[in-house]
């Protein structure tokens, strides 16, 4: 197959496109605070919430949701990577986790105080879905592309999937500020359309890469006993990593800085919600905002690594949000908030495009296995964000403050930049050569 071709690369980011509105309107601004002010009603105002049966903190429950999706997703993935590289049906599985995902959000349209256990669990699906899709959309990119356009095509795919989240959440934001125009009267029925918006966006772009993106490039046939031959498959990929070393200590640091940082995009608007009582609008401005900045920051990452090479790239980005967590800790004003914000925008979407870029350099060239590789990947981001989250929560409730779990993260930065400085950035050890920096 011809790589860099451009219809395949446009369409490939287009799956960024189509996904990342569960990650700005279901995880960071609409659905969260819809989910706080439900909880709060459930709970005739005191935050603490009756989930079958479980007296707990709707904030926690929210982070420990959080964190069993990702363990399921975690322990689900690598099997299916594995039988997708093995059979070739790899798109299939893409399809499959983004329609459940897809499908879910459209159900959160029934999320009401009184229905609270049930949408905690369909919020819980929506989140395995878009995980489950993004490990086969990830594994893609080695096999469309050259290794020298993977920071370029990556930051794209993000940029792309900023934006398109940004329209959509522009179009929700009118309903949630200026019902009266669309005719709705129910002060919660913008939200709710805002979720079934999100599915039906996924599901009508996600079109256009199950088009063009190759469904078995290498011509593989299923044969009998796929599943035992799936986890063969699994154990030579993880052979594989073992005989590379700066690729396992790449992960080592990624399990760490994104433990943090994938935390903070599901927390920060629970943050700014119940820490710092800022009204609705205001945090759904505030996440439209760290969209916006993250366009610019995903490409000024790119033109970083250009420029001194992914780690060090990679190691400012893991500094910044360092100073992030410290600015966090102190914020006690709206405007505060704001510009700790923009600072999360500018790092997020780079950081996270980046890393996606330096995996897909340090594995074995001209590999066809890209799945199963990539869920090493992700079960690696999917365990890190199970146990932030889980952390986040933990020290929360021993402590009664989110501030202490701002400090909990900040201190998770720090070792992943320690893991960082342990790999060289100029040289990369490949099959027992040394190769151009990365």
């Amino acid at each position: 197959m011809q790589k860099n071709n451009p219809k395949i690369i446009n369409a490939w980011c287009m799956y960024d496109w189509a996904n990342s509105v569960h990650a700005l309107v279901i995880v960071s601004s609409i659905f969260p605070v819809y989910f706080s002010a439900a909880a709060m009603n459930a709970s005739a105002g005191t935050g603490v919430v009756s989930f079958f049966g479980l007296q707990i903190k709707s904030s926690v429950l929210f982070s420990y949701t959080v964190s069993a999706s990702f363990l399921f997703t975690a322990l689900l993935i690598p099997i299916c990577t594995a039988i997708a590289d093995f059979t070739g049906h790899k798109k299939r599985f893409m399809k499959f986790f983004c329609y459940l995902g897809a499908i879910s959000c459209m159900l959160l349209f029934f999320f009401t105080k009184d229905t609270l256990n049930f949408s905690v669990l369909i919020f819980a699906l929506s989140l395995i879905g878009w995980s489950g899709s993004i490990v086969f959309y990830d594994s893609y990119l080695p096999e469309i592309a050259t290794e020298d356009n993977f920071d370029r095509y990556s930051a794209r795919g993000f940029s792309m999937g900023y934006l398109g989240s940004v329209l959509l959440l522009l179009f929700n934001l009118s309903m949630v500020l200026a019902p009266s125009f669309y005719g709705i009267s129910d002060k919660a029925m913008p939200a709710r359309i805002s979720f079934f918006t999100v599915g039906v966006w996924w599901i009508l772009f996600a079109q256009i890469p199950f088009r063009y993106l190759p469904s078995n490039y290498e011509g593989r046939k299923p044969v009998k006993n796929w599943l035992f031959n799936g986890f063969s498959e699994l154990g030579k990929v993880y052979r594989e990593l073992r005989k590379q070393p700066y690729l396992a200590k790449f992960l080592l640091a990624f399990f760490v800085y994104t433990m943090g940082l994938r935390t903070v995009m599901y927390v920060a608007t629970i943050f700014g919600a119940t820490e710092l009582k800022l009204p609705s609008q205001s945090l759904i401005i505030t996440v439209l905002l760290i969209q916006l900045v993250g366009i610019a920051g995903s490409y000024f990452f790119a033109w970083i690594s250009s420029q001194i090479g992914n780690i060090y790239a990679l190691m400012i980005g893991v500094a910044i949000w360092i100073a992030i967590c410290a600015g966090a800790y102190y914020t006690t004003e709206a405007n505060e908030f704001y510009v700790v914000a923009c600072a999360v925008g500018m790092v997020m979407g780079g950081i996270q495009s980046l890393s996606r870029a330096t995996y897909s350099k340090l594995i074995p060239e001209n590999t066809v296995d890209t799945a199963s590789f990539f869920s090493f990947y992700d079960v690696t981001e999917k365990s890190a964000i199970m146990i932030g989250t889980f952390i986040y929560g933990a020290v929360e409730q021993l402590t009664g403050s989110m501030r202490n779990s701002i400090l909990a993260l900040l201190f998770i930065f720090v070792i992943g930049l320690i893991l960082l400085s342990r790999i060289p950035s100029q040289k990369v050890y490949r099959f027992g050569l040394q190769t151009k920096a990365n």
